[in-house]
């Protein structure tokens, strides 16, 4: 492959960053590209934590390969790295390469970072350039910008309705309203989240499992559970598998010392008004490194998450049919005038399969 110009090169690098799409949490998923005079002499992508970032994967390619890489530009979807975390600083090693050039598609929103990594190989003359293909560079990575500048993960809604916005018939049959590739898809959605949330009443209502199936996902999402009253069934199949956390706004000891003794996590979290705080929710979410989370739950809890202002984006999927009364999507109003209505903003309209997929975002994000 021969790249002509640097939106050639970050267009490749973005392609690799998706590859880290389920295995970076809570790192970004970042692709490097190294060219030389037109020519792919190494590339890579963020490996999980604690292993290889994107620009030292590519250099090792590079060398893999016999490739000399001095002078050599590189193509990255975000801006070296220059602190010690995890791993040594990203901007040392290509300082150390003697590399010529260092494009990168947007400064890292990290304050460890935030501009210091190009600063640095601008210093020691290599040639920067920041701002190709930025707005795909943050789509990618929108979960760990958010907890970077808000403290809060992106919190994305998902929901599959029929045209009408019925979830389920009036007597709850809701297998299947969309297709198999909808349902696909929307593991695919699951499996770049680091939690998946749901509620007790969905729990009780499908006992669903809440994993990811026909997704390859290094670190499975984390399943979390909001529960008021702790009334979840020790053997509801969610509890089997990985550990869930299960947030609740009362004290039973009995029912979360039996909780705990199999391995899950219980955590308190109450309102004014007896239920779980929701923002409070997201904020120690936040606060335990999740960059997104992915929500499927049933109306009322929909409609809570929307109302206490915890929800970013939906992810709905819409299938060709009608269902007539039916149970709705979320559970909001009644409205007495249409300057009480959510707005919305479409990001992206896709037909998938039969049915269509649709990214609508609140417009306070």
């Amino acid at each position: 492959m021969h790249i002509q110009n640097d939106i050639e090169g970050m267009t490749l690098a973005l392609e690799w960053a998706a590859r880290a799409m389920t295995s970076t949490a809570p790192n970004p998923r970042v692709g490097c590209v190294l060219v030389r005079e037109g020519a792919v002499i190494g590339a890579g992508h963020t490996q999980p934590p604690g292993q290889a970032h994107a620009e030292i994967a590519a250099l090792r390619d590079a060398a893999a390969r016999g490739h000399a890489v001095r002078g050599a530009t590189a193509y990255v979807t975000l801006e070296p790295c220059n602190h010690f975390g995890r791993t040594p600083p990203c901007s040392d090693a290509l300082v150390a390469a003697g590399l010529g050039r260092v494009v990168a598609a947007i400064e890292d929103p990290n304050p460890l970072v935030a501009g210091q990594g190009m600063a640095k190989l601008a210093a020691h003359g290599i040639d920067t350039r920041v701002g190709v293909l930025a707005e795909q560079a943050y789509e990618l990575n929108i979960g760990f910008f958010s907890r970077m500048r808000r403290g809060l993960p992106w919190v994305r809604m998902k929901t599959a309705a029929s045209l009408d916005g019925g979830t389920a018939l009036h007597n709850g049959m809701s297998q299947w309203i969309t297709g198999a590739e909808a349902r696909a898809d929307g593991h695919a959605w699951r499996a770049r989240a680091g939690v998946i949330l749901t509620g007790i009443g969905t729990v009780k209502a499908d006992d669903p499992q809440m994993t990811v199936r026909g997704v390859a996902s290094v670190r499975p999402p984390q399943r979390v559970i909001v529960d008021s009253r702790l009334d979840i069934a020790l053997d509801a199949r969610i509890l089997a598998g990985p550990p869930c956390w299960i947030v609740a706004a009362r004290a039973d000891p009995a029912r979360a010392d039996a909780l705990r003794s199999a391995g899950h996590e219980v955590l308190l979290l109450p309102n004014a008004d007896g239920k779980v705080d929701l923002p409070a929710l997201m904020r120690e979410l936040g606060r335990r490194e999740i960059n997104e989370v992915h929500v499927e739950a049933g109306s009322k809890l929909n409609g809570s998450l929307i109302r206490e202002g915890c929800v970013d984006e939906l992810l709905v999927y819409l299938a060709p049919c009608l269902l007539g009364t039916a149970q709705g999507m979320f559970a909001l109003g009644p409205y007495d005038a249409l300057e009480q209505r959510q707005q919305l903003v479409f990001h992206q309209v896709q037909q998938i399969g039969a049915d269509l997929r649709i990214l609508a975002r609140l417009t306070a994000q």
